[in-house]
Parts: C-alpha cells; structure tokens; sequence
C-alpha cells in the first residue's frame, strides 16, 4: 500500500468544502499536515528496510558457519564454529570504535577520514536523511563481518585461533572501511566506480585478505604430496549445503537492502526486481557449475556446485538492479564456470583453500564488477577496473603486511602435532562430534 499525499490533499480539501466551522478547519489542519506524515512513512519503511535486511545479512553468519563446518574435517568443526562467532563480534566492536567513522567521515574525493574513537549515535539529522541513523549503522556493520567471514573458511585447520582474530580486528577497523570509503564514503574512486552492493568492496576484499593469508600460512599438512593433490573431504556435505541455502537466503538482503530506500512505488519494485535478479544468477551459477563439472569430472562435485551458487550470487552484487533477468542469469552462469575452473588453477600453485572462498569471493567478485557496464551504461570498464587493481593491490598489499607481521611476532599456524590431532583438542579441549571421535 502506497501513500499518494496529492490524492490525500484534494479529498481532504472537498470534504472540507461540505462542512463547516471546526469541523471544516480540524480537515484543513489534517490536510496540510500530509506532507509531514508522507515524510514519516518514508523513513518508517527505509529504516525497516536497514533493519530487516540487515538481521537477514546478519543470519549469513550462520551460513559461512555452517558452510565451513561442513566442509573442514571433524577434527576442526568446533574451532570455526568459535572463529565464526567471535569474528562477527570482533567486526562489531571495531566498526562501533573506528569503522563506521571511517567509511562515512572521509571527505569529498578524499583517501582517508580523520581517526574518530568511538561512533556517535546522533539521530538528530535522520529523519531528514530518510533513515535511523542506528539503522544504517547495523546494516553497514553487517557487510563488514561478512568480509571477514571469507578469510575464515579460506585458513580453517590450520591457523591459530587468537592471531587470526588480530587479523581480523585489523581488517574490519582498518583495512575494510579505508577502502569502502572510497565508493560508499563518497571518496576518490566514487565519480568513477560502481559497486552497487559490493562484489569488489566486500567480497574481493575478504578474497584478497584471504589469499595473502594462504600465502603466509601455507597449505595444510597432506594436502600436496609429490606434486599430487591429495583431497582432504569436509566432515557433511548436508551440513556444506544448508549453509548455501543459508547464505543464499541471505543474499536477498545483501543485495535488496543496498537500494537503501523503500519509501516509494520506485524504490519497492526495484528491490523486487534486485530480488529476483540475485535469485536467478544464483541459479545459473548452480547450473553452469554442475553442467561443467559432469563433463570435466564424469560426476557431479556437490563442493563446487554449492560454490557455484555463491559464485553467481558474488557475480550479480556489483549490479543486481540494472540487468535484465536473461542478464543476471548470464552474468551468474559465468561465475559458476569461474568457480568450477579456479579450485584446480589454485591447486597448481599449491595455494589451499579449504572452501573455495577465493574463487567464488575474489575471482567472481573482479568478473561482477568489470561486466556491471554490460547493462548499466552510466559506467565504464575502464573506470571499473581502476576500482578493482587499486582496491585489490591496497587490500592485498596491507594484508600481507599484517599476516607477515603476525607470522613473525605470534606465529600464525598450529604446530604439526597441533593440526595433526585437530584444532578442536588443540585450541579448544574438545571436539564438536564426541561420540563419532576416532583415534
């Protein structure tokens, strides 16, 4: 239901014509108060919008969770399922001390914000901007945990438990919000760069960070033997999958949300229309992969067929509203080839990741982003791919730093004893399946 003011205004004025005294005035105050209440259900329905889809965004949390719990060995479910949970309130705490503050306080085509302790939750300004300040807050903080959700399954079973969460206090303080600024910030690269939901500015950058860590870190212990790969499969596949559904779900939030506004006839069928593009790339991911991976294997690898609905998801976030539904399907399908042709490419540079978070976050997120001029001609390739090099050598290049930091003060992986009996006894002192647990 749509509140038309014009419409509400001149019933009220002809009604106000056939009656008399107070009563005719008390209409005429009612109509000229209108606009004022047109103006609250605008910021009622964006501030819903922030809310819920910021709780849907915040639910893939339990998607990467479940995700990687079913793809690492048993001997390690208990300790991601720790790393998921404390990351996402890590990602919390320092988006609220410097995050936030760094995303939206940099200056008009500037690089950095000033260096600002702690978020000030002034709603003063907000019902003029349309939202809840607090809304907008939670939903921002929720794409920034997930960017660190992507370094988790990429370093499972193998990396300590505390260095990774330094890592990632540094990410999502740091490292995430400069270079969000940039876009969302309205900083340097925001004339000339499109990210609509984050295909590069979220899912590239926990790519990158995540590829600088499996450089550091190395791969796991087994995993390349005498220039073979040795496959290391996950603990539940049914587990794997519920947490594609999960994250799928989710991606309706991630991507509907971002419009930001759904106070209008035109913002709500656009987010429709974000809905069902978001879907329908998932779809052809899914397809594309499983197509592909019959005919390259002789069977179809549910890893990468799961990996190939968050490829084509990953694919439509730099654009998920301009395509046409034939587009978003195309621009999906090709993320699932991307992820299904990636995982044996990163195999024979000897670089392990456990989830397959790098080609379906990194990879898919560059194809994402440089095919967003396909469909919306306000934007260039060129433009694009300065946003994608510079972010991702930014991001690239200060990971490194970091992990190396940590590599040689605190030591980030488990020792050979420590990865050998799992980092659930190691790390934990207990182990997620008791009753199953093998010698």
């Amino acid at each position: 239901m749509t509140f038309n003011k014009n419409a509400a205004v001149i019933i009220t004025a002809a009604s106000a014509a056939m009656l008399s005294g107070a009563a005719a005035q008390d209409v005429a105050e009612a109509a000229a108060a209108q606009p004022e209440a047109s103006e609250a259900t605008v910021f009622v329905f964006n501030t819903l919008l922030f809310m819920i889809s910021g709780m849907v965004v915040m639910f893939m949390a339990a998607g990467f969770c479940m995700l990687e719990a079913g793809l690492v060995r048993a001997k390690n479910a208990a300790t991601i399922c720790v790393k998921n949970i404390a990351l996402y309130s890590v990602a919390g705490l320092m988006v609220y001390l410097i995050g936030y503050d760094l995303i939206y306080g940099v200056g008009e085509g500037g690089i950095i914000a000033p260096l600002n302790i702690f978020w000030g939750a002034d709603e003063s300004g907000s019902l003029g901007n349309g939202y809840s300040a607090h809304s907008d807050w939670f939903f921002q903080m929720v794409f920034v945990a997930t960017a660190a959700s992507i370094v988790s399954g990429t370093l499972a079973e193998r990396i300590k438990l505390f260095p990774f969460l330094i890592f990632v206090a540094v990410l999502t303080g740091v490292i995430y919000p400069i270079q969000a600024s940039w876009v969302w910030g309205a900083g340097w690269l925001d004339a000339r760069f499109d990210d609509f939901a984050g295909s590069t500015l979220v899912h590239s950058t926990g790519g990158w960070a995540a590829l600088a860590g499996a450089l550091v870190v190395g791969p796991r212990a087994g995993k390349y033997v005498g220039g073979r790969v040795a496959p290391i499969p996950g603990s539940s596949l049914p587990l794997a999958a519920l947490g594609t559904f999960i994250l799928w779900l989710g991606w309706f939030g991630f991507n509907g949300g971002s419009q930001l506004a759904l106070g209008t006839i035109s913002d709500a069928t656009d987010v429709s229309k974000i809905f069902v593009n978001t879907n329908m790339a998932a779809c052809g991911g899914v397809v594309s992969a499983l197509i592909l991976t019959q005919l390259l294997y002789k069977k179809v690898d549910l890893t990468i067929v799961l990996n190939g609905a968050i490829g084509g998801l990953v694919s439509i976030t730099a654009e998920p509203l301009q395509p046409a539904i034939w587009q978003a399907i195309l621009i999906g399908g090709v993320g699932g080839v991307i992820v299904t042709l990636a995982v044996p490419v990163l195999d024979k540079f000897k670089i392990d990741d456990v989830v397959g978070a790098i080609p379906a976050h990194l990879f898919c997120g560059i194809w994402g982003t440089l095919i967003v001029p396909l469909s919306n001609s306000g934007v260039t390739f060129f433009g694009q791919l300065t946003g994608v090099v510079v972010i991702g050598v930014f991001v690239f290049a200060v990971s490194l730093l970091c992990w190396l930091a940590l590599k040689y003060t605190l030591g980030v992986r488990a020792s050979d004893e420590d990865e050998r009996i799992g980092l659930d006894k190691s790390e934990l002192g207990l182990e997620a399946y008791p009753e199953f647990a093998t010698s």
